[in-house]
């Protein structure tokens, strides 16, 4: 409730969200609808079958034909998740999700009219097309909706993407009772419900905003950015938020784009990109999928009738809603990390459960609701931890020029990983039993102890001090420095973290005469210095004997004075580094590293590395 009086949360704010996180609730619909009408399904592929060739289809090819019409969605999404990017540039958010709407209405018309047509491959056809549209949600959306909330409200605002998910989940498993559509003649209707979320955005959305982000940092359209937020705010004074987009904007142009082979070769952002890769394939391999595309069957196999089988499935759903909402504030307050591994660990727990049920259900009757009461303590801890917290890290482990590179990479991952369990679990089923989620447990033993080995926790700590993390326990274990940083781990990190400047506000006429620099790293600690270090790497020679920045004037030389003070008493026990400059024209420097060279200037508004000009002082660093 606090969530919901927060200030910024404005009424056309909500509209604007609802009207965009539509889209998540049709990727969750989509990817719950095919589970409870299974054998409504098979039944209409077998008397296609029949008619067409004369004869019967055998168990084995009905199951293959099935898993098809499961498993090409995934395929859709990983296309659809790949192009993303490209769309939101190309015809921008707002727009790009209108398009989309497209192939949202053509998917569920082509799956609605299967029956009809007397085709399974229609439905095959429909189930790509709305993959497609649920992979450029998965991407559009989250973009959306982080670039159009307010700072205070963006983390609270990113979980509504899987509230929407979960809401779509459960939304298709009551539907598909046999009460409701759950039958042979109402299933094509189930499916068609697709179109619903499709046309609803298309009549909200247009009276929504682009996002002022991206009219302003891609297009350059300042005015048409004002009016944009001035309608979300609901306030005229947007300078703020203005201010805060220049200098988001600025520090995209200071840190150039790395390519995704770039990125793939690069050794400092190899272990943070197998870090990301992995922590998709924990949330992939665990075995959720195969929970949420064929729990009916798996229930029905434990025991259970069909009609019970479809209730335990609404129960999953409804767990799952209740869960992430528990989830939203222990993902700030306990740590993402650490809720990653109660989640993945209580997740292998309970499918060993699962496993002793489906072993001893013959013997014992009641067995049959030991698996359901494992099924849905398996579904639990997914959503306290794998549910969301793999694309957070990943998001976090990279800083902006990588990230794009890197969440392309981990999209197409999730997405493959998707479709092997959705092509794979039926043929696994057949050949394992019982023994069905045996593997799972096992991929999920080792997620954790990669998880607790290798993934630092990212909560409340800068992309330099993560990198740093990184360079620090090169061949050891993070779990010793997630909760603290040692000065020559920020020290060596430094040199290759994204870097953000910002100017304090200052008069105009402090351009001129005698200025001095002020070097502050925020969240880091004291740096052991020699005379000659420079902690952004060698400046012009031409410049000043030994500065700490490599500072560059245009038009007249930079000299100066400095001295390190390595303090051996109780009256100096850190190391200081003094430094007094004349002064210097263009207020610019350079940082030089392996990767290339930079140039700023000190007029951004970001936090990190602040630079700022005050008249006849001396620069002082701790």
């Amino acid at each position: 409730m606090a969530f919901l009086c927060a200030p910024g949360l404005t009424f056309f704010l909500t509209y604007s969200i609802f009207s965009a996180v539509l889209g998540m609730l049709q990727f969750g619909y989509n990817t719950g609808v095919i589970n409870a009408p299974e054998k409504n399904i098979e039944n209409f592929m077998k008397d296609v079958y029949k008619d067409r060739y004369g004869e019967d289809i055998s168990e084995e090819f009905i199951q293959q034909l099935y898993s098809v019409a499961v498993s090409i969605f995934a395929i859709g999404g990983m296309l659809g998740g790949f192009s993303g990017g490209w769309m939101a540039n190309r015809f921008g958010r707002k727009g790009g999700l209108l398009l989309n709407n497209v192939l949202g209405i053509a998917g569920a018309c082509l799956m609605g009219f299967t029956k009809v047509s007397h085709s399974y491959e229609m439905l095959f056809l429909g189930r790509f097309i709305i993959g497609v549209n649920c992979g450029l949600n998965t991407s559009l959306v989250p973009m959306y909706i982080s670039e159009i909330a307010p700072l205070n409200l963006r983390g609270g605002l990113g979980t509504v993407n899987q509230l929407a998910v979960t809401v779509g989940l459960l939304l298709s498993q009551v539907l598909g009772i046999e009460q409701i559509l759950g039958t042979n003649e109402g299933w094509p209707i189930l499916l068609g419900l697709a179109i619903c979320p499709a046309i609803l955005q298309l009549i909200l959305l247009p009276v929504c905003p682009e996002s002022p982000r991206y009219l302003l940092i891609t297009k350059q359209w300042e005015e048409e950015a004002r009016k944009a937020l001035r309608r979300l705010r609901a306030s005229g004074s947007v300078e703020e938020d203005i201010e805060e987009m220049r200098a988001e904007e600025r520090a995209q142009q200071s840190e150039s784009h790395i390519s995704t082979m770039e990125l793939i070769c690069s050794p400092t952002l190899r272990p943070p990109l197998i870090i990301g890769i992995v922590m998709q394939l924990s949330q992939q391999f665990s075995g959720i999928n195969a929970v949420f595309y064929y729990s009916t069957s798996l229930f029905m196999s434990s025991g259970l009738t069909e009609e019970s089988a479809k209730f335990a499935t609404i129960g999953i759903g409804a767990i799952m809603v209740v869960m992430t909402l528990v989830s939203i504030p222990l993902m700030d307050r306990t740590g993402r990390r650490t809720l990653h591994l109660y989640g993945l660990g209580g997740m292998f727990i309970f499918s060993i459960f699962i496993t002793i049920s489906f072993l001893i259900k013959e013997m014992i009757d009641w067995m049959s609701y030991l698996s359901v009461v494992a099924t849905l303590g398996f579904v639990v801890f997914f959503a306290v931890g794998p549910g969301s917290i793999p694309w957070m890290i990943t998001a976090e482990l990279f800083s902006q020029g990588p990230r794009p590179s890197a969440m392309a990479i981990a999209v197409l991952v999730n997405w493959m990983a998707n479709f092997v369990v959705g092509i794979g679990f039926p043929s696994m089923k057949t050949a394992l039993e019982n023994y069905t989620f045996l593997p799972f447990s096992v991929f999920l033993a080792i997620f954790w102890i990669f998880t607790y080995k290798k993934v630092p926790e990212t909560k409340n700590k800068t992309f330099e001090e993560i990198l740093a993390l990184f360079r620090h326990n090169n061949g050891r274990s993070m779990l010793n420095c997630t909760n603290s940083l040692e000065p020559q781990s920020m020290n060596s990190g430094i040199e290759h973290a994204a870097l953000m400047v910002s100017e304090e506000k200052t008069q105009h006429d402090s351009l001129f005469g005698t200025t001095s620099f002020s070097l502050t790293v925020e969240g880091m600690g004291p740096y052991p210095l020699s005379d000659s270090t420079n902690l952004l790497g060698p400046g012009s020679s031409s410049y000043g004997p030994g500065g700490v920045l490599g500072l560059a004037g245009s038009g007249s030389g930079l000299g100066g004075q400095c001295y390190t003070n390595y303090g051996t008493n109780l009256q100096t026990p850190q190391a200081a580094r003094k430094c007094h400059y004349d002064e210097v024209d263009d207020y610019s420097f350079r940082r030089h590293s392996a990767h290339g060279r930079m140039s700023y200037s000190p007029y951004f508004g970001r936090k990190y590395l602040v630079v700022s000009k005050r008249r006849s002082q001396s620069l002082d660093e701790d």
